[in-house]
């Protein structure tokens, strides 16, 4: 699902508010989420998942078309753990 199709779905479900006012939910929603995980933060959604961040050690990789050693330095990246439910619901 991309997110114009997320925003049709949550219109048809709710049609008495504006397509600009269900945007700026989503909008806001993923913009809390990024900050928080921006801040090093933990995003919990009951029955969803919870969203963090991990440390990536800085390493030497490899240029695909070259071969040539490139130093890749540290960096945190998101991290996703499914919840309970969501997993049982994958798995019926």
């Amino acid at each position: 699902m991309i997110r114009s199709e997320l925003l049709q779905e949550l219109h048809k479900d709710n049609p008495d508010l504006r397509a600009e006012e269900i945007e700026q939910v989503v909008d806001i929603f993923f913009d809390e989420i990024a900050g928080r995980l921006a801040e090093g933060g933990r995003v919990e959604l009951r029955g969803f998942g919870a969203f963090s961040t991990r440390e990536r050690e800085a390493r030497t990789g490899r240029n695909p078309r070259t071969g040539e050693a490139v130093e890749v330095p540290a960096k945190r990246v998101p991290y996703f753990k499914a919840g309970k439910e969501i997993r049982k619901r994958l798995n019926e």
